[in-house]
């Protein structure tokens, strides 16, 4: 009875083990993507990620509206809001089938996120 209990302790002991490694590679895969022979990492400059990867399948370049800042004056009443815009590049990249489509975004200009897509056919 006993080497069941201890049986049964240590396949939860494995479970555990297993899930947080696949928590741990998941959040890991985010930080950089395999192109080619190389590796591209968040905060790598669009250059690079060119260099080391080519050109992707799309390009999708856009102005993405930020909070707007308000500024008032003391004299007077002067209230002035400004929204600001930055600009958003996204690179989508096919890896070749069975693989994970993947878009690169950019803001200004560097490498700012890594997102998995649908399995490529």
């Amino acid at each position: 009875m006993g080497n069941t209990v201890f049986a049964s302790q240590l396949m939860n002991y494995l479970a555990i083990v297993t899930f947080a490694t696949a928590l741990y590679s998941a959040s890991a895969a985010a930080d950089s993507f395999r192109c080619q022979n190389d590796l591209v990492y968040l905060g790598d400059s669009k250059a690079a990620v060119l260099q080391k990867c080519g050109e992707p399948l799309v390009k999708d370049a856009f102005c993405e509206t930020r909070p707007a800042q308000t500024t008032s004056t003391t004299q007077g009443s002067t209230v002035v809001n400004v929204a600001t815009c930055e600009n958003v590049d996204e690179w989508t990249y096919n890896p070749g089938s069975g693989k994970f489509m993947t878009t690169l975004r950019f803001e200004s200009g560097k490498l700012a996120n890594i997102k998995l897509g649908d399995r490529a056919k």
